[in-house]
């Protein structure tokens, strides 16, 4: 397999393996999943952003050449240090940012380009909206004087492009690899700011820190019309996750 060094990404869900999952003639996919992912986001400094992701799939394909999705999830977001203050005379309760579970909605579409019986070629597009706002809050005390303020993250969204190659092995189990190219963004919001707590203070966008990746899974038939997919991204942080298909 063919593993691309960059960086994980907080893509809200697994890219799969190229080929589709739809029967041949057409037909209807679903899924369930759970993913753990990390990324650093930078803002004058790098912050790193862990998600726990829970979803649910469906999706529709056929010719094993095409296939279509949407998903619709919930997450939590953590940021190490969000809150630490770079003032001598700012102090926080607390240094870490922490929201829970939030919705989040993905759409995409892969396409599959078989070279013979074993190996194979695809492609693949996806974006995600998280439809709500995570916010957290801090106490603390500058110069002296008691304070408390709210961060928001709001309007984190991201997409993602790549392209994978897949061997079918004995037992039909799938294994694939490739790399992909990503952008990820959300709007800080710090309300009041607080001098030296600089994540947000400005009211701008954060963003991820690098560009690209690499992803690598297998996938292995269950019982009749049940696959589990495992797979990974990896680079200065790693991302991973479980899904359970089932196809019509």
């Amino acid at each position: 397999m063919l593993l691309v060094p960059g960086t994980a990404a907080l893509a809200d869900g697994m890219f799969g393996p190229p080929q589709t999952l739809s029967r041949k003639s057409g037909g209807l996919n679903t899924a369930v999943a759970y993913r753990y992912a990390e990324d650093t986001f930078r803002h004058d400094a790098d912050y790193v952003i862990r998600q726990n992701q829970v979803y649910s799939q469906a999706a529709y394909g056929a010719g094993d050449i095409w296939e279509v999705y949407g998903r619709i999830g919930i997450s939590d977001l953590r940021i190490s240090g969000a809150f630490v203050s770079t003032d001598a005379a700012t102090s926080t309760t607390k240094t870490d940012f922490a929201e829970n579970w939030k919705f989040f909605g993905t759409l995409g579409a892969k396409a599959f380009l078989p070279l013979g019986k074993i190996f194979g070629i695809g492609a693949f597009v996806q974006g995600t909206y998280h439809m709500s706002n995570y916010t957290d809050n801090v106490a603390g005390v500058h110069n002296g004087t008691p304070f408390e303020t709210d961060l928001k993250i709001k309007n984190l969204w991201d997409v993602h492009g790549g392209i994978g190659l897949q061997a079918t092995v004995p037992w039909n189990i799938k294994l694939y690899a490739g790399p992909y190219v990503y952008y990820s963004e959300a709007d800080a919001v710090l309300t009041p700011t607080v001098p030296g707590i600089l994540f947000g203070a400005e009211n701008v966008s954060v963003h991820n820190k690098s560009i690209a990746g690499g992803f690598f899974g297998i996938d292995v038939p269950l019982a009749k019309g049940f696959r589990l997919n495992i797979e990974g991204q990896f680079a200065d942080r790693f991302s991973v996750g479980s899904a359970v298909t089932y196809t019509y």
